[in-house]
């Protein structure tokens, strides 16, 4: 199917009621979740799990203590999921399936805990149904809420009072779960069912094609496993082909149904932090700015991929190599530029078949830090520490007071804010230069990691990295990634670019709410008019341009020009 301009208009029609849907959901969702986090009040269910996990629920922590509870309460989660697939071969429901081996073993534990969801394995063929549910979908549901825990805190540290406290993980996490993604989950997944969903314990079966050859289907519950994949911003599909199988995603409307799913959550966060400040104009001003670079984006993919240069896309009609004909252009360039600037990583298409320059655009939307409106919480925190440095810098500037919502910008919150920045480039453009640099290494990637050598090939391992350090998930398809390197490299990258960040941004919410709040003067920058929206989204884009542009002229920029 070529480029028409029905197909086009039909492209822009799913576009706009994605866009109108998240503008009608922003109030409603992002005062709700401010509730859920405000309440005095403890739901009786909530009160059962405190009491056997132990927890005085009206205690709160220090920023030390916090960051100590995400930590164990990951490790946990990556032990458990690391067992889970060591003895699958004993587990009911494993459809005869074997153990996962360890490398992949662990790699996938640390994959899911850490929101990353990176598969180097074929799940319909590698996980049986208790691993899947029991492990994977769990930790669909509880990195979620980790991450909006821990964007919770730093909210709360600009909306408190010289407080040594910023909140109790164990009731931030709870109060996530049973209040906002368990109901939510309940509701739509049969919404996906009734759009064609598969939801069944069916194992493989066995049907005779036209051709008279047999063919195994698998089947799986995959609806509840698909709703808290978008959801959470989590993105591992129940099937190798992800949101391009007819299982998961079937329709045109299913898929736009998706991009609304994981969208909604991270956009209507800012209204949750201009509720919990006191100031709704500070929630409005993120949201511009998350919304303005969703849409240039959206637009310069969009556009890239329809224009589809090159003498083959044209003798063909269009760039539709690797996308389904069910979604065709502006379906598969929407719901790439959704999975990329937010920590999804599922994808309806192959991005290693886009065009040079349009594969480039989900890779510099996780570059981005994955903050227009990025993962559920992390899209936040991330947007809150670029405000942080744009306030600075606007100080500089214009020589005014480096304050933010009344909360002075000193070295120390400074410097957390810098090596919150440094520390994701950091780790994509090391595990990058070390696959190629050490010989072994090097020499084991291009024979059988590698599709297609060259300028191309570069691209496969730089998404990689890309991915895995800033916990995204998607893939350059052509890469073979089940390898000892791979694994081990792409694991270490996703725990670290999870835990480092967050404790230093628990680490800011704790200074930052042991500040009295300081009166705003003619010196004080204004933060909710379009001027810093501007310059927000202007610091965002440099400090992107200027750490990776080097590294993106050895790869997308040399194959596109």
């Amino acid at each position: 199917m070529g480029v028409t301009s029905a197909t086009i208009w039909l492209g822009v029609l799913q576009i706009a009621t994605v866009v109108l849907i998240l503008v009608l959901a922003y109030r409603p969702l992002g005062d709700g979740m401010a509730r859920i986090y405000t309440s005095t009040r403890d739901w009786r269910i909530e009160r059962g799990i405190y009491r056997v996990i132990g927890v005085d629920a009206g205690s709160e922590q220090s920023w030390q203590s916090y960051a100590r509870a995400v930590l164990a309460f990951s490790l946990i989660g990556v032990l458990f999921v690391y067992a889970l697939q060591r003895l699958q071969a004993v587990l009911p429901y494993s459809l005869g399936l074997p153990a996962v081996p360890e490398g992949l073993s662990f790699n996938t534990a640390v994959s899911f805990v850490t929101n990353t969801n990176w598969q180097s394995y074929s799940p319909e063929a590698t996980l049986g149904y208790t691993v899947q549910l029991a492990g994977l979908a769990v930790q669909n549901f509880v990195s979620a809420a980790v991450g909006i825990a821990v964007a919770i805190t730093l909210v709360r540290a600009f909306a408190r009072r010289g407080s040594s406290t910023i909140g109790n993980f164990w009731v931030d996490l709870v109060r996530t779960l049973i209040r906002l993604l368990l109901p939510l989950a309940i509701v739509l997944s049969i919404v996906l069912i009734a759009g064609g969903v598969v939801q069944n314990f069916n194992g493989f079966v066995d049907v005779h094609t036209l051709s008279g050859a047999t063919q195994s289907i698998p089947g799986g519950p995959v609806a509840s496993q698909e709703i808290i994949k978008e959801l959470g911003t989590n993105g591992g599909g129940f099937f190798n082909a992800n949101s391009a199988h007819p299982f998961e995603n079937p329709t045109p409307w299913t898929n736009a149904g998706e991009v609304v799913l994981l969208l909604a959550i991270p956009f209507a966060l800012p209204r949750t932090f201009g509720r919990m400040v006191g100031d709704n104009r500070q929630g409005y001003a993120i949201a511009a700015v998350m919304g303005i670079i969703f849409v240039v984006s959206l637009t310069a993919l969009s556009w890239l991929e329809v224009a589809g240069h090159g003498t083959a896309t044209q003798l063909a009609g269009g760039a539709m190599e690797g996308k389904e004909q069910r979604f065709g252009i502006l379906g598969s360039t929407l719901f790439a530029t959704s999975t990329t600037l937010t920590s999804t990583g599922a994808v309806n298409s192959m991005h290693d078949s886009y065009t040079a320059l349009g594969g480039m655009m989900p890779m510099i939307n996780m570059m981005l830090g994955e903050v227009a409106p990025g993962g559920t919480g992390s899209g936040l925190y991330g947007m809150l520490v670029l405000a942080v440095i744009a306030v600075f810098v606007g100080g500089l500037l214009v020589g005014r007071t480096p304050e933010y919502l009344g909360k002075k910008i000193g070295p120390r919150e400074i410097k957390l804010a810098s090596l919150y920045i440094l520390a994701t480039p950091t780790l994509v453009l090391l595990g990058t230069a070390l696959s190629f640099a050490i010989p072994g290494v090097r020499s084991d990637i291009e024979k059988t990691s590698i599709l297609n050598p060259g300028v191309h090939g570069m691209s496969e391992v730089l998404y990689a990295f890309t991915s895995a350090a800033n916990n995204n998930g998607s893939a350059f398809a052509g890469l073979t990634a089940n390898t000892p390197w791979l694994n081990t490299a792409l694991g270490v990258a996703m725990l670290l670019g999870r835990f480092v960040p967050m404790v230093l941004v628990l680490g800011l919410a704790g200074s930052l709410a042991a500040q009295e709040r300081v009166p705003s003067t003619m010196g004080t920058l204004p933060t909710h008019r379009p001027q810093f929206v501007g310059l927000l989204t202007v610091v965002a884009v440099v400090i992107t341009a200027l750490t990776y542009f080097p590294v993106l002229s050895l790869g997308p920029l040399a194959e596109g020009l």
